[in-house]
């Protein structure tokens, strides 16, 4: 009891959601195969992103409201997959072989402009993110398929001539990824598919970041987290490192961005990527991760509790209110909500520490 007690003051967010998922659960009397089969394919199709978040908190940038820009860059990539006619899993790496440049130029950008904004990268990410959307779609709404940017398949064009329609069928290259290794599972009359070769993909990255960590670079990055202006002093390039870790961040988030929709089959070109920063950040604290600190294991938990709860919430919805749209209002005050008292508990503690 002593444990538990103790286990629930150190994680008081990934608990009070787990209790949420748990009576949810109750309450929606969802078929448990139904909701692992739904959960399996969120995690799949998520955990990739969330876990970009990681290395721009470990390196002191906080929580990266810039995602969107790396999300952008993926979907550029499939809507040019669409345009060359490349197939299944060629046509998911000429994607990233598109995409993963675009965001390195993202990212070193991003970088540059965080160096300016020192102690206010989030909000900074934010705005950016937002301007960088209008970029995006003045492209895609009117320069593409003009003689700027000429695109010769028609029929992912909006019926003007230029400009992409607001939904895009990636039929090319959808489950390029999750095809490759499927392992099925019979329970009772339902069937459970895990995409194995997605979740090796997504535990190879685990693996990855918790290796760089420990590596000399990745001890850098948390020196510089931790205290600054010491690792000036100990001749650390810490502006250097700063774009570094953004670079990383935006280029995984790409790769992130193609897995999500190998996994749809679909991209709502205007609509995609706004939201991907907002729900990634909200999964990964409610894992339990600050602005300040998160692991992969923060990352994992929080993408299996946040994800179970946009399951959840339109049946219990349904059960509490009669009204299932309860629940999808209740999934976007989950995502504000959790990142709003986080922020807060964050400026909380640094002004008890300046006292």
């Amino acid at each position: 009891m002593k444990r538990i007690i103790e286990i629930t003051k150190d994680n008081p967010i990934p608990v009070l959601f787990l209790i949420i998922c748990l009576f949810g659960l109750w309450i929606a009397e969802l078929p448990l195969p139904i909701f692992i089969n739904d959960l399996i394919a969120r995690l799949s199709r998520n955990t990739f992103l969330v876990l970009s978040l990681i290395i721009p908190i470990v390196v002191g940038l906080g929580l990266n409201f810039a995602l969107v820009t790396g999300a952008m860059a993926g979907q550029i990539g499939a809507i040019t997959v669409i345009e060359l006619g490349i197939k299944g899993l060629q046509g998911f790496l000429v994607a990233c072989l598109i995409a993963v440049p675009l965001a390195i130029i993202f990212g070193y950008l991003l970088g540059k402009l965080f160096n300016i904004a020192k102690g206010r990268e989030m909000i900074t990410g934010f705005i950016t993110g937002f301007f960088a959307n209008g970029v995006y779609q003045f492209i895609f709404l009117f320069l593409i398929g003009t003689a700027l940017i000429p695109f010769k398949d028609k029929t992912i064009l909006l019926p003007q001539g230029w400009g992409i329609r607001s939904v895009v069928d990636l039929f090319n290259i959808q489950y390029a990824i999750d095809s490759i290794l499927i392992f099925r599972i019979p329970v009772g009359r339902y069937l459970l598919s895990v995409p194995l070769s997605t979740f090796i993909i997504i535990f190879i990255l685990c693996l990855a970041i918790n290796y760089f960590l420990k590596t000399k670079l990745g001890q850098e990055f948390k020196a510089i987290g931790q205290e600054p202006h010491v690792s000036l002093v100990y001749g650390i390039n810490v502006d250097k490192n700063r774009i570094l870790a953004t670079i990383i961040s935006i280029a995984l988030a790409a790769i992130g961005q193609l897995i999500f929709l190998q996994n749809l089959g679909t991209v709502n070109t205007y609509a995609s990527h706004e939201q991907v920063a907002l729900f990634s950040i909200a999964a990964l604290l409610v894992g339990g991760a600050t602005v300040k600190k998160a692991t992969v294991s923060n990352a994992l938990l929080g993408v299996l509790l946040f994800h179970s709860i946009f399951i959840i919430s339109p049946q219990a919805g349904q059960k509490l209110f009669g009204q299932p749209q309860v629940g999808e209002y209740f999934r976007v005050f989950v995502a504000y909500g959790v990142i709003a008292f986080s922020l807060a508990t964050h400026t909380f503690q640094e002004r008890v520490a300046k006292k």
